[in-house]
C-alpha cells in the first residue's frame, strides 16, 4: 500500500494517541482489575498516583529516541495515555509495536501491569487509539488549502471520504477482538456514528484546529489492540480510494450525535453536493458494526479493503477471528449464570 501512494506521490503520516490503563498485580504477579489510581481527565499527583511511573515511561521512551509530545491521565480511573510524534506509516508501526512492549514492560518492572485491552472494566471509558493521519506531497501537507473553506484541500475532503465510505468494512481491522466491541458502545466517548466534524467529538473524525503543515484528520475509531501494519494498510487504502475516485464527504455534523435521538440521526444533515434528492432522502447517520461477526460480514463485502490486506493476510486474518467468534459464542459467561441460573 505505500508502495502504491508512492506511486501517485503520497507519504502518509499517522500519529497515535495510544490509550492504556495501569493495573496492579495479584500475589502471583498477573493482573486484576484493581486500578492503580483512581484519578480522573489530567488529574495530576497525589491523586493520579500512575503519574510518576508514567514519567518513567516518557523518560525510557525519549533515551530509546522517541519524540513524546504529550502524557497525561485520561478519563477512566487507571488509564493513561502517552502521545508521540507522527512518522510515515510504516515507522509510526514500528513505533507502535515498540511503544507496547516498552510501556508493558516498564510497568512489569515496577510492579504493576499495563494493559491496551480496548474495554477491560464494564461501566467506565475504554482505551482507544485515534489516529491523526495527513497526505505529504514534494514535503508539503496535501490536506492544507488556504484559499479553501475551513483550508482543507480536495484531497483531504477526498481523504475523508474515502474513510467514511470504507470504515464499516476495515472496522474489524482497526478493532479486531471481540472485546473491541465493547468500547464502541453510545455514552462513553467512544465513536459511534458515521459523521465528520471540524470540533464535534461525538463524529468518528474530526479535523483538529492547527492548520498548515499540522493539518490532518483524527480518526477515532481504532484501538491499541489492533495490529497497527494491517491497520494502517487498510486506512491507507480507503484514502486512496477516496483520493482517486474522488468520494465527496457528507456535510460535517456540527450537532452532539450522542444526544440525537435514532429518528434525528435519520434527518440530519449529510447530504453532499453531488447527492440527487431521493439519496438526500434516504440519508442517515450511520453506524461502525456492533459486534465482530458483523465487521467480519462487512470486511468479505469490501475488496478494496481485501485489496490492501493481499489474499493470503485476509483469508488466516478471517480464520482465526472466525475460530475467535465462535469461542465466544459457545462459551457461559458469569454473568448469563447471574441472569438466569434462579430464573428459568
Amino acid at each position: 500500500m505505500i508502495a502504491r501512494a508512492e506511486k501517485l506521490g503520497y507519504t502518509m503520516n499517522v500519529g497515535p494517541e495510544a490509550e492504556f490503563f495501569i493495573f496492579k498485580q495479584d500475589e502471583n504477579g498477573f493482573a486484576t482489575t484493581d486500578t492503580f489510581d483512581k484519578a480522573g481527565y489530567y488529574s495530576a499527583a497525589p491523586v493520579d498516583k500512575g503519574e510518576n511511573l508514567r514519567r518513567i515511561m516518557v523518560k525510557t521512551l525519549k533515551e530509546m529516541g522517541f519524540e513524546v509530545e504529550a502524557s497525561h491521565h485520561e478519563v477512566a480511573r487507571g488509564q493513561h495515555e502517552i502521545d508521540f510524534k507522527y512518522a510515515d506509516a510504516l515507522t509510526t508501526a514500528d513505533n507502535i509495536m515498540t511503544f507496547k512492549y516498552a510501556v508493558t514492560a516498564i510497568a512489569e518492572q515496577n510492579g504493576a501491569v499495563a494493559s491496551f485491552m480496548p474495554k477491560p472494566i464494564f461501566g467506565i471509558n475504554g482505551s482507544g487509539m485515534h489516529c491523526n493521519i495527513s497526505l505529504f506531497k514534494d514535503g508539503k501537507n496535501l490536506f492544507f488549502d488556504s484559499e479553501k473553506t475551513y483550508q482543507l484541500s480536495k484531497e483531504a475532503l477526498y481523504s475523508i471520504g474515502g474513510l467514511l465510505k470504507h470504515v464499516k468494512s476495515f472496522t474489524a481491522i482497526t478493532n479486531p477482538i471481540v472485546n473491541s466491541y465493547k468500547r464502541l458502545v453510545p455514552g462513553y466517548e467512544a465513536p459511534v456514528y458515521l459523521a465528520w466534524s471540524l470540533a464535534n467529538r461525538s463524529a468518528l473524525i474530526r479535523v483538529p484546529a492547527k492548520r498548515g503543515n499540522s493539518t490532518r484528520v483524527e480518526l477515532r475509531s481504532p484501538d491499541p489492540s489492533c495490529n497497527p501494519y494491517l491497520a494502517l494498510a487498510v486506512i491507507l487504502g480507503a484514502i486512496l480510494d477516496g483520493v482517486e475516485n474522488k468520494i465527496e464527504p457528507p456535510l460535517q455534523v456540527e450537532e452532539n450525535i450522542y444526544h440525537m435521538t435514532k429518528k434525528e440521526r435519520k434527518r440530519a444533515k449529510i447530504d453532499s453536493l453531488h447527492m440527487t434528492k431521493k439519496e438526500r432522502k434516504r440519508a442517515k447517520i450511520d453506524s461502525l458494526p456492533a459486534s465482530l461477526v458483523e465487521a467480519l460480514d462487512l470486511l468479505d463485502d469490501d475488496e478494496i479493503i481485501k485489496d490492501a490486506l493481499g489474499n493470503h493476510i485476509y483469508d488466516e486474518f478471517i480464520s482465526a477471528k472466525e475460530k475467535e467468534c465462535d469461542k465466544f459464542r459457545t462459551y457461559v459467561t458469569q454473568l448469563e449464570v447471574d441472569m438466569y441460573l434462579n430464573m428459568q
